[in-house]
């Protein structure tokens, strides 16, 4: 029996679309466990967080400036390696790599804290070196092929050039996942807070709410309010809990309706108003953006429809009479 009647055989087809539905059933459960452990670790984190701003606001107010110290040292430096660290602080790489937007960066990647920062200059740091050494062993020694010597030592120093830049591009990748979530889920929360503050909730028990029904959808927006709801129950200034918030996701729709709720806290207005206005302005805005995508689909097309689409028209129309001319 050949290999053709073996796959075509009831049985053989059978067991192989079983294969695929079970394999299909395991990656589907698997896919929606590793969700369900990713959110709880990150509501883990966020717990962390809150007990660390505890921590630092009960010092602050009671004015133990060496508890203080203290405990920040506990809580920050056992996450970060002590080699990074001597590392970082041995060749001043915070100078070297550091601007007044790494710290910024960073939180809208969702790192946080000293440790993160040591990690990323760290990374910086070594990822060039490290590349440079693997590129040469492998050009140089593992295969050499007909270049000259230099000339492989020039192609490693490029591959050392791109790794500096390795670290930059992954945060930025992560930061754009990350923002990409938040900016999908943002217009339901604003929706929800604002039922939340019309049934009579204050702003921090609506925030708290929308953060426990949100997670669902987006895991990064729930974790920001969160830290979000921890900074106005610990901070003395409710204004910076929300411009941490706005700092923290870097989406403009997310300052605009920061910037709304610290007029509304100043100038005593209402806080439903200012919402209703800024939902209302997050729907259209979702609106033009899907308009946007629509009305960006056309061109999209063309070349799709050139490439792949008129051969087959002009085979299936010119094949008839190219079989016809050859048989007579």
């Amino acid at each position: 029996m050949s290999l053709v009647d073996q796959i075509v055989k009831p049985e053989f087809l059978t067991a192989l679309f079983a294969a695929i539905s079970a394999a299909a059933i395991v990656f589907t459960f698997g896919a929606h466990m590793a969700e369900r452990f990713e959110r709880n670790d990150r509501m883990k984190r966020v717990a962390t967080e809150r007990e660390q701003m505890r921590a630092k606001e009960m010092a602050r107010l009671r004015n133990q400036e060496a508890a203080k110290g203290q405990g920040g040292r506990n809580i920050r430096g056992a996450e970060s390696k002590s080699y990074m660290k001597d590392v970082v602080e041995r060749f001043s790489l915070q100078k070297a790599f550091m601007d007044e937007n790494t710290t910024d960066r960073l939180a809208q990647a969702g790192l946080r804290g000293q440790a993160a920062l040591t990690r990323f200059l760290f990374l910086r740091f070594v990822s060039p070196i490290a590349l440079f050494i693997v590129a040469a062993f492998y050009l140089i020694v593992v295969m050499p092929g007909d270049r000259p010597p230099f000339l492989n030592v020039v192609y490693a120093l490029g591959v050392g050039l791109v790794g500096a830049y390795l670290p930059v591009l992954l945060l930025k990748n992560r930061i754009d996942k990350r923002q990409a979530s938040i900016r999908k889920a943002w217009s339901d929360a604003l929706d929800l807070m604002l039922l939340c503050v019309e049934a009579g909730m204050s702003i921090e028990h609506a925030i708290k709410r929308v953060a426990k029904e949100i997670g669902l959808q987006s895991a990064e927006l729930a974790e920001e309010m969160t830290l979000t709801t921890a900074e106005l129950s610990f901070l003395e200034d409710r204004t910076r809990a929300f411009e941490n918030l706005g700092r923290r996701t870097g989406l403009d729709g997310v300052r605009s309706v920061m910037t709304a709720l610290i007029q509304a806290d100043r100038y005593g207005t209402s806080v439903g108003q200012a919402l209703r206005v800024m939902a209302e302005e997050g729907r259209d805005q979702r609106m033009m953006e899907a308009e946007k995508k629509a009305a960006a689909l056309p061109p999209k097309m063309t070349v799709p429809l050139i490439i792949f689409f008129l051969p087959v028209l002009f085979i299936v129309i010119m094949a008839p009479a190219i079989i016809t001319a050859t048989s007579l």
